[in-house]
């Protein structure tokens, strides 16, 4: 296998869904103290979703809490297969090039701007015949890091 052109700098995000926020915000918030930063709606994504988060800076790690729209439709974000964990990236159109062509399979959608403002594209939890490695059971999104990610994570390599 030829070396690896990107970088897995830490973790972005963790996204938890539900029939209700409600409930996700009475443990998250209310309970762990994480602080409600933003807020994402998207009919196309069937997804009502509320951005907490803990930490600061470069190393603020987001928990996404999320709801149907619609319970009937999908993607069904409120079922398990919808949570996930988010990756920070240090160079994302790298990533996917390699990752695809040593057969990771992706999730449709391609590479596209997040709830949080970042490019992201997704990893399929099961691999197939094509593109025989996925998450093993698991979403994970892959999210561009901005310059100061980078540059915080590069210090602490040392």
């Amino acid at each position: 296998m030829t070396t690896r052109p990107f970088k897995v700098l830490g973790v972005q995000q963790i996204a938890i869904g539900g029939p209700s926020k409600d409930r996700l915000r009475t443990l998250w918030v209310d309970m762990f103290g994480l602080e409600v930063t933003g807020n994402f709606v998207s009919e196309r994504e069937n997804v009502d979703e509320d951005i907490t988060a803990m930490g600061k800076g470069p190393f603020k790690v987001e928990v996404d809490l999320m709801q149907p729209l619609d319970p009937d439709k999908k993607p069904a974000v409120h079922t398990t297969p919808l949570n996930h964990v988010g990756l920070w990236i240090d160079d994302l159109p790298k990533a996917v090039e390699w990752l695809g062509a040593n057969g990771v399979r992706f999730a449709p959608g391609g590479i596209r701007k997040g709830a949080a403002g970042f490019d992201i594209t997704f990893l399929h939890p099961k691999g197939n015949e094509e593109f025989p490695i996925g998450g093993e059971g698991v979403l994970i999104e892959l999210v561009q890091a901005p310059p100061e990610v980078i540059d915080a994570f590069a210090r602490l390599a040392g």
